[in-house]
């Protein structure tokens, strides 16, 4: 039985990451592993350089790993490039108020706009490439 999916994104930079997720989508840290990998924190220290990172916003938690800590724990993403044939797909409760906090932040991928079976989107990049789309159900 499967209960759980939590995303573990490749990136090159951990604190540039988490900054983007914290400052522009109110992500928390929830902890992280530092270069030596002796400890784990439950607080971020942004000087020191981190390797895996989880972050949580109410029910949704995503992973960071470095690229370097990933290939070396999962051979095959060795000679993997960061980024994913993937988006992200948050649903929210108010998109506007989002869209209007994000637009002039971040790069707009596909602009606001309503499918055709009635949910308002809009996508970005985050800081690594990684797309990250935003809906809300209006029917």
């Amino acid at each position: 039985m499967l209960n759980k999916l939590t995303v573990n994104m490749m990136v090159e930079d951990i604190q540039k990451t988490l900054k983007f997720y914290q400052d522009n989508l109110q992500f928390d840290f929830v902890m992280g592993v530092p270069e030596d990998k002796n400890e784990v924190l439950a607080e971020n220290d942004f000087k020191r350089k981190l390797v895996y990172a989880l972050i949580k916003h109410n029910s949704i938690e995503i992973m960071f790993q470095s690229k370097e800590s990933l290939a070396n724990d999962i051979s095959c993403f060795e000679n993997k490039a960061i980024g994913a044939s993937a988006s992200f797909y948050f649903e929210v409760d108010d998109i506007n108020h989002i869209y209007e906090k994000l637009k002039d932040k971040v790069k707009i991928v596909k602009d606001m706009y309503t499918t055709w079976y009635g949910m308002r989107e809009f996508y970005i990049t985050d800081c690594n490439g990684y797309i990250l789309g935003f809906a809300k159900q209006e029917l």
